[in-house]
């Protein structure tokens, strides 16, 4: 009994995430990458004792993100509306080879930084990462009020 709860709990999961839509779908992604640039931050600063094996994982937030955040602008996600809109700037699907350009960039940077072997290393590597994701959200991102 307990692990058909646990089926259809994770079936209910999946289906309401298939249902979410891409805004809600990038959003989530954005969120998730949000947290590991926070958690990567405190190691690359030496906020946090270095440790490769937790920096690869968050790292791979970055390549799995990258991969999957091309996918999320379809032309109808264009606007948000609602009380949660989109801040994807229009020249997203002006420039999606751009875009696509930028995603794979991210992902490139963080699989290389997955070398690090210490803290320098990794907060050399990591303000490659951080930069690439200032650039993206200046060129593609509206700017929140």
């Amino acid at each position: 009994m307990k692990r058909f709860v646990i089926a259809a709990a994770l079936v209910a999961v999946g289906v309401t995430t298939a249902f979410a839509g891409p805004i809600e779908d990038r959003q989530a992604l954005m969120k998730g990458i949000a947290k590991a640039t926070k958690d990567a931050s405190a190691y690359a600063k030496g906020e946090a004792p270095f440790d490769a094996a937790k920096v690869k994982v968050l790292l791979q937030v970055y390549v799995d993100g990258a991969a999957k955040l091309p996918t999320l602008f379809p032309d109808d996600s264009k606007t948000g509306g609602g009380t949660d809109p989109t801040t994807a700037s229009p020249k997203i699907w002006e420039d999606m080879a751009g875009f696509k350009t930028h995603a794979a960039k991210l992902s490139a940077d963080a699989t290389s930084a997955m070398a690090a072997t210490d803290q320098a290393s990794f907060a050399k590597a990591f303000g490659v990462i951080a930069s690439n994701c200032n650039s993206c959200h200046g060129d593609y991102r509206v700017k929140k009020d």
